[in-house]
């Protein structure tokens, strides 16, 4: 009794699968409050049609918790954007969501993955990390601050 009570009050486990142009709304959404510079729908629809471009959704029931974009190149991808809603942070959705990514790119022969970074992104820069990822370059002010500053972004690449 006390396992069935543990199951059924258990946080649901993200639902991750390949995003589609339906989900183009959600994904702007969720990017225009996660970055300083949002994507649009159509900027997005744009993307996710793109046949270059592998895209994943996460959800929890039928709330949207998180994306990931990247786009292929020859044997190399760039991962474009990974966000996931400010009230779905901390439960290991980026984490499941960039490892289910990287295997799909591995299976479609991309050898080496990069993406840019704030360096001020503590969270992000942790995750790209344990995932394997390493520092080969910098682009220094490249973000944009809230007081007018700036911070680096740090290149960052695994080989799959």
């Amino acid at each position: 009794m006390i396992g069935a009570l543990k199951r059924f009050f258990a946080p649901a486990e993200a639902a991750i699968v390949e995003a589609t142009p339906a989900d183009a709304a959600d994904i702007a959404a969720l990017h225009a409050v996660s970055f300083r510079r949002g994507w649009s729908e159509d900027e997005v629809e744009t993307l996710l049609i793109d046949r270059t471009v592998l895209a994943h959704r996460a959800r929890l029931g039928r709330q949207f918790a998180g994306f990931i974009l990247s786009r292929r190149a020859a044997d190399e991808a760039e991962i474009l954007s990974v966000a996931i809603d400010p009230r779905r942070r901390g439960r290991g959705i980026a984490g499941r969501m960039l490892d289910l990514h990287l295997r799909r790119l591995a299976g479609l022969a991309i050898r080496t993955v990069f993406l840019e970074v704030d360096e001020a992104n503590e969270s992000a820069r942790r995750l790209y990390a344990r995932a394997g990822f390493t520092e080969v370059g910098r682009r220094a002010g490249y973000y944009p601050k809230p007081d007018g500053g700036t911070s680096a972004a740090m290149v960052l690449r695994r080989d799959l």
